[in-house]
């Protein structure tokens, strides 16, 4: 079926950027380190986890600047898949980004949302519905109503997006800095810091146990390395999204040159950012400290209430107003977020529809030249995800299963070389091929490590993927 509209290019690479960075800064920063600390113990392996994710977030980015170069089309990785491995692998991957990646995420971001407007308005906490152990309150209502504003507001064309996730990615930059900044003012004036590194590679993990009681094991060797391996989740999950922007190739001015600088300055931007806030946490709270501790010192970032370790951290700067400048922050951060990845992610699912692998309604673009039947399928599975999943659970599903087609994508550059030497390459991957093989190998294990130390959910995550394999069999007999 043909469209009377066509897609518009209406952004250059400061949009394309704000697109990268913003979909990539949501909550995680504010609230994994808690997670980790209790994982390595260890202000320096904390910070080692962090950069070793930003430097396999940006080796791919710069990796997939080939590919994006050589196939700026509405889909992205969705196109970059099915060319180097055909159809089967490309519904597997779009089907995964629909059952659990793009949707698992805004519905996470979503719900993050609404815990902390729930700190401005406490009634949000109330129990609507309960069934058993299920239950629904306001909160995820909230995380809803948020989805089907931002699904909304993109279905009036991408200029209406890009203005939102630039107003949004500027707002919360500013303010991380600020954090950033005033944290590393304060904490360096305590010997916090200087206590944090007194033993900084002496690592082991710390246990609440059921009755209240800690248990500390010493980490070393393969054990260390087991932990950094299955902890390096979190810090993946708040880096994840940056591919977003391959998926609006065809909305991009001049994409050959564009989505490859994006991808770069984008992921760079925020590497830098996740560091120096956790430098920044650092040189302002403890790691260690004890659950039972009513002070935010006392409890330390292992035990920040509810793992809110930017409201911890904020509170020692600004006080008890502290709490509710971080909230206001991470309410601004999780909606610009999810505007940028609600915003990509319709895009996905109309080249998928182009190729009879979805929803025939969701290749269809409306008059503002926007895929709004696929935006709202989006909305309507992330909302039912906002009613079903915990935060951590949906975390490790879409993070396990992005990770997977990191891997497969990037091994496409290597196809590709092969399959089509010839073909125009404008941008080609940096460092190729050790950047992309380094990259490769460490993600792999790093996927190993947690199908052994989380089997549970990311054997779920796998096998969300390979659910695919029956269904992709069974819509293409249907549609023969």
């Amino acid at each position: 079926m043909e469209n009377k509209t066509e897609f518009k290019k209406e952004l250059g690479l400061l949009n394309a950027t704000s697109l990268v960075a913003g979909s990539m800064i949501g909550s995680g920063i504010f609230i994994v380190t808690a997670a980790m600390a209790r994982d390595v113990g260890s202000a320096a392996w904390i910070l080692v986890i962090w950069l070793v994710t930003g430097l396999l977030t940006m080796s791919a980015a710069l990796s997939y600047g080939e590919l994006a170069g050589m196939m700026p089309n509405a889909g992205g990785q969705y196109v970059y898949i099915q060319r180097a491995y055909g159809k089967l692998m490309s519904f597997l991957y779009g089907w995964t980004v629909f059952s659990v990646i793009q949707t698992g995420v805004i519905a996470a971001v979503a719900v993050a949302f609404a815990n902390y407007t729930a700190v401005f308005i406490p009634e949000l906490d109330k129990t609507l519905l309960e069934i058993g152990s299920y239950t629904i309150n306001l909160k995820q209502v909230l995380a809803i109503v948020s989805i089907v504003l931002l699904t909304f507001i993109n279905t009036k064309g991408v200029n209406s997006g890009k203005k939102i996730q630039l107003l949004f990615t500027v707002a919360k930059l500013f303010a991380l800095f600020a954090l950033i900044i005033l944290g590393l003012y304060v904490g360096l004036q305590t010997d916090i810091l200087s206590h944090n590194f007194e033993n900084m590679w002496e690592a082991s993990k710390t246990v609440l146990e059921e009755d209240g009681s800690l248990t500390v094991t010493k980490l070393s060797g393969i054990a260390l390395l087991g932990a950094m391996g299955a902890t390096i989740i979190n810090s993946l999950f708040s880096s994840d999204a940056w591919n977003n922007v391959t998926f609006i190739a065809t909305e991009i001015k001049d994409p050959k040159k564009n989505i490859p600088r994006s991808l770069f300055l984008g992921t760079l931007i925020v590497t830098v950012i996740y560091i120096l806030a956790n430098l920044a946490y650092l040189a302002l709270l403890p790691i260690g400290g004890s659950p039972e501790d009513a002070g935010v010192l006392g409890k330390g970032i292992m035990f920040a209430t509810d793992d809110r370790v930017g409201a911890a951290a904020a509170n020692i700067i600004l006080g008890n107003v502290g709490v509710f400048v971080m909230a206001g922050l991470i309410m601004v951060s999780t909606f610009g977020c999810n505007s940028g990845i609600i915003l990509a992610g319709g895009r996905l699912f109309y080249a998928m529809s182009q190729d009879g692998l979805f929803f025939k309604q969701a290749g269809e673009l409306n008059k503002n030249n926007v895929p709004e039947k696929a935006l709202w399928f989006q909305c309507l599975w992330a909302s039912v995800l906002c009613l079903s999943g915990k935060y951590g659970d949906l975390l490790t599903y879409a993070t396990f299963a992005s990770l997977l087609f990191y891997i497969l994508t990037i091994y496409g550059i290597f196809i590709l070389r092969k399959k089509e030497p010839n073909a125009e390459r404008p941008y080609k991957a940096f460092g190729y091929p050790f950047v992309p093989i380094l990259y490769i190998v460490i993600t792999s294990l790093i996927c190993i490590t947690l199908l052994i130390y989380d089997t549970r959910n990311t054997g779920l995550g796998l096998g969300i993927v390979l659910l695919g394999i029956p269904i992709y069999y069974i819509t293409q007999r249907k549609s023969e």
